[in-house]
């Protein structure tokens, strides 16, 4: 079959990393996808196009509305109330529920390591085991020379923004917690010395 679309309608603006996992063959239909701080939905268009049951929560309304008007386009099956106004830390799924968590450039938002924490905790209780946890974070990984240090966890970057950092021993650190296991080594990518972005990819043990 031909495909008629060009790569930027088809798998939209998504994650290049989450994309190395859909070419690793990690994610199939119909597993149930949750991405936690959806924003507008970039990393989702694949998913809505190829049966996966998609889910999304996001604090801002208006990118919930704009995900909404995104699903019923590309999956208009999924009902509305799949993509909800809800914070990470609080959301109100039923334990073990997906199989795939995606956080794409959320957690560096974080208040304080609490915050962090609490964010991590709410989307381990909802993967299922042998679910996958996704995330890209800012941390501080190649960029230790460049940052100005606030308080806590919190550093000025090089571009004057004011992010909640992590660091290999802490991404370890919690690996450890919660017994998952890294399906790929810990990368980072170091933008022109002005941001440092982490993937953190974890299975979950157990069987779902």
């Amino acid at each position: 079959m031909t495909l008629h679309l060009n790569l930027q309608e088809y798998f939209g603006s998504i994650d290049i990393y989450l994309f190395d996992q859909l070419l690793k063959n990690r994610f199939t239909p119909p597993m149930q996808i949750l991405d936690a701080g959806c924003g507008g939905g970039r990393n989702l268009i694949y998913f809505l196009r190829n049966g996966y049951g998609v889910f999304g929560v996001d604090e801002s309304r208006e990118a919930i509305t704009q995900v909404r008007h995104l699903a019923s386009t590309l999956a208009p099956h999924l009902p509305e109330n799949n993509f909800c106004v809800e914070a990470v830390e609080k959301m109100l799924f039923a334990d073990k529920f997906f199989d795939l968590v995606i956080s794409s450039a959320v957690l560096h938002f974080a208040h304080d390591e609490d915050h962090w924490r609490s964010m991590v905790r709410e989307m381990w209780r909802v993967l299922k085991p042998g679910g996958i946890f996704f995330a890209r974070l800012a941390s501080t990984i190649g960029l230790e020379r460049h940052l100005t240090h606030i308080e806590g966890r919190r550093f000025y970057l090089p571009n004057g923004s004011d992010l909640f950092l992590v660091d290999e021993e802490m991404i370890t650190e919690e690996t450890k917690h919660y017994g998952g296991e890294s399906i790929e080594p810990i990368k980072t990518v170091v933008v022109g010395k002005e941001r440092s972005m982490t993937t953190w990819c974890l299975l979950k043990p157990g069987i779902g």
